[in-house]
């Protein structure tokens, strides 16, 4: 059996330690004076019970297996049994068949005997919903005016459900009316509450209407261009009878097609160019604007300037610096190339280390000390690795971290003299202080806290005895100008006060600000393990990149793996209040590893290859439809390790260069033409 739940890929390998399930269940450990156990080899079919069968989010479901021989008879001898469940993000499986439901979807529910493997469907049904958040407007509503409210269903947790249709009420229908859209129109002075509900739970607003003050109405600007992704703000004047201003009323914006829109505030963004008109009403008055959008003619081409293929090894990640290039891999070594003729890049070292995957690699800012993270170690202590990179084509190991982090270490990001890791094992933040880099110690830990934890300790298999909280894991951190951004799988993205002072924390004792979070399961469906998995903060963003992979893949093989994935961008300028306000999806593939720097990003999109991204001036809607994109980089080669088949993993702007690296092809060093170069 080929089968991979979490693989090594960009996830997070440590939630669950499912791998190699034939094995162990063909070669079960036996201890002195035990029976042995009976043989397993006449066992062809598994079958579990119940087949099939619903579950809500928090429940558990007890299963139980029995294996039959050829001719359809149990084999009735206790036989050794592993089980599982995938997606491993929305359930986990305790050795005795008891499996915990995290999330919504359909989950598959396995167990595996001498090598056959049978399964059980669960479909599980979303928590219920807990409170409704409904927004206020920003003012009284008009007499003859509509406002549209906006609504959202949260669960316990407060992560958000979007499967919600609500039905919208008025306590006053002489005052204001509302129809099943929550739009809101104005019928006589007076207050009222308006209320979404669904499913028993209610929750609303008040609201004022008063007389229509406005005698006319204008908007500013009349006319004016724009570029496809260009935000342009409208703003109405609206005076009265008197000619004087009146006070802040809401208005209600329209387009005259669908290749654009305006938002609540007058931010117009189109998405296709053509002339647009502009609609602004309040009450029984309306204003027209126009606008002409130019396409945005921002692409270039990519020249590939120089590259170090790989065939029968996969790379990870890239961290370049001065005149080297690191390139970790799906395995025991970290590579190292000096660069300084890019052309040629020559591998001058490779430092190999106990792993069965290098994810991450990075150095301080002054490139003397590198930093690894480990998975997989067959010691079963992962953890991080410290190289002194003095002579950087020749890095040497000075210490490790192992105490707290034996579990495994996906991500880690470096800020002065202290390293900020994920544990796969409990799911939490860590910061190392590394100041005396011979001797680093644990300063801190913080944790997004559960309702009810779930905690394994598999007995066999390469995690056996260590505890591993199966419902919550943490994929990758950055910390910019004191606040550290993680990226929390389905908990989404938190933020953390490390030494920006907004809530008094510091490295050592990071204090909470807040948390964004989606809907993972409405985003995907069903048969997906998605979750956020890159972050990278720019000027008043943060690009929160999901990883989506399907619940079953094996990366070992040759095959195209199929992914998908959006990157969500967050408004950070209040970072107690993060706001999603645009995203770029490329379609049919999936997003990985960001790095942004001078309005431009640059990614690895999996199988969409390398792409560059113009995220310049304020960005809302998608960036995708708005022909955003500068260029894109084919990264496939018959000669890789799956031939023809991109999985670019990440980039890096570096001295004018753009560095991409490719699971499946190695590192590729490109340049952009200039504007208008053949």
């Amino acid at each position: 059996m080929s089968t991979t739940f979490g693989s090594r890929s960009g996830l997070v390998l440590a939630t669950l330690s499912l791998l190699s399930l034939s094995a162990q269940a063909q070669n079960p450990p036996t201890n002195p004076g035990e029976q042995p156990q009976p043989s397993v080899s006449n066992v062809r079919v598994v079958e579990i019970s119940p087949g099939t069968a619903e579950a809500k989010v928090g429940e558990e479901l007890r299963f139980t297996v029995v294996g039959k021989d050829a001719t359809g008879q149990p084999v009735t001898d206790k036989l050794p049994t592993t089980w599982f469940a995938a997606p491993f993000d929305l359930a986990a499986a305790d050795e005795a068949g008891t499996v915990t439901f995290f999330g919504p979807g359909r989950v598959r529910v396995g167990a595996v005997i001498g090598g056959k493997t049978g399964y059980a469907t669960v479909q599980v049904h979303p928590a219920p919903v807990d409170h409704i958040d409904v927004d206020t407007p920003p003012g009284p509503i008009l007499v003859g005016a509509s406002f549209r409210l906006t609504a959202t269903a949260r669960i316990a947790t407060r992560d958000p459900r979007t499967d919600v249709s609500f039905e919208w009420t008025s306590a006053n229908s002489s005052v204001a009316i509302v129809d099943q859209a929550g739009l809101v129109t104005g019928m006589a002075p007076g207050s009222t509450r308006i209320d979404a509900s669904y499913a028993g739970v209610k929750s609303g607003v008040s609201i004022r209407v008063v007389e229509n003050p406005v005698a006319t109405l204008t908007i500013d600007p009349r006319a004016t261009r724009a570029r496809t992704g260009d935000v342009v703000r409208f703003e109405t004047r609206a005076n009265d009878r008197q000619g004087r201003p009146t006070p802040r009323v809401p208005v209600n914006w329209s387009v005259s097609s669908d290749g654009a829109f305006i938002e609540p505030d007058g931010a117009f963004v189109a998405e296709r160019p053509g002339n647009y008109v502009i609609t602004a009403t309040v009450g029984d008055h309306a204003a027209i604007a126009s606008i002409v959008v130019l396409p945005r003619n921002v692409s270039r081409e990519l020249e590939v300037v120089g590259r170090a293929p790989l065939k029968d090894l996969q790379a990870m990640e890239q961290w370049i610096v001065g005149n080297h290039a690191y390139i970790s891999t799906v395995s025991n070594s970290l590579l190292v190339y000096d660069i300084s003729d890019p052309a040629t890049p020559k591998n001058t070292d490779t430092v190999t280390v106990d792993a069965r995957q290098i994810n991450d690699v990075s150095t301080t800012k002054d490139g003397r000390i590198a930093v690894l993270t480990r998975e997989g170690a067959s010691s079963r202590r992962n953890g991080i690795v410290f190289l002194d990179t003095s002579d950087p084509s020749h890095p040497r190991v000075i210490s490790e971290y192992t105490t707290t982090v034996t579990g495994g270490v996906h991500s880690a990001f470096v800020d002065d003299h202290y390293v900020y890791l994920t544990d796969n094992a409990t799911g939490s933040l860590r910061v190392i202080d590394f100041q005396d880099v011979k001797n680093p110690k644990e300063v801190a830990r913080w944790e997004v806290e559960l309702p009810s934890p779930k905690i394994l300790t598999p007995t066999t298999g390469p995690r056996a005895g260590q505890q591993i909280v199966a419902n919550r894991m943490i994929h990758d951190v950055q910390v910019v100008n004191g606040l550290a951004y993680l990226a929390y799988w389905r908990h989404g993205l938190v933020i953390l006060d490390v030494g920006n002072g907004v809530n008094g924390g510091r490295p050592e004792k990071p204090q909470f600000v807040s948390r964004l979070q989606f809907d993972y399961h409405g985003l995907y469906g069903d048969g997906w393990l998605a979750g956020a998995h890159s972050v990278f903060r720019y000027k008043n963003y943060v690009f929160v990149g999901d990883e989506v992979f399907p619940e079953r893949f094996d990366l070992n093989s040759k095959d195209r793996t199929p992914v998908q994935g959006i990157v969500h961008v967050v408004d950070v300028s209040d970072p107690a209040h993060p706001q999603k306000v645009a995203e770029y999806a490329v379609p049919e593939a999936g997003a990985h590893n960001i790095w942004v720097e001078n309005d431009i990003l640059y990614m690895g999109y999996y199988n969409g290859g390398g792409r560059v991204l113009d995220v310049s001036g304020e960005l809302r809607g998608d960036l995708y439809r708005q022909n955003r994109e500068i260029a894109r980089l084919w990264t496939g080669d018959a000669q890789g390790f799956r031939p023809n088949l991109p999985f670019a993993w990440g980039a890096q702007p570096h001295n004018g260069l753009i560095y991409f690296v490719d699971l499946n092809t190695g590192l590729w060093i490109t340049r952009l033409k200039p504007a208008g170069s053949k």
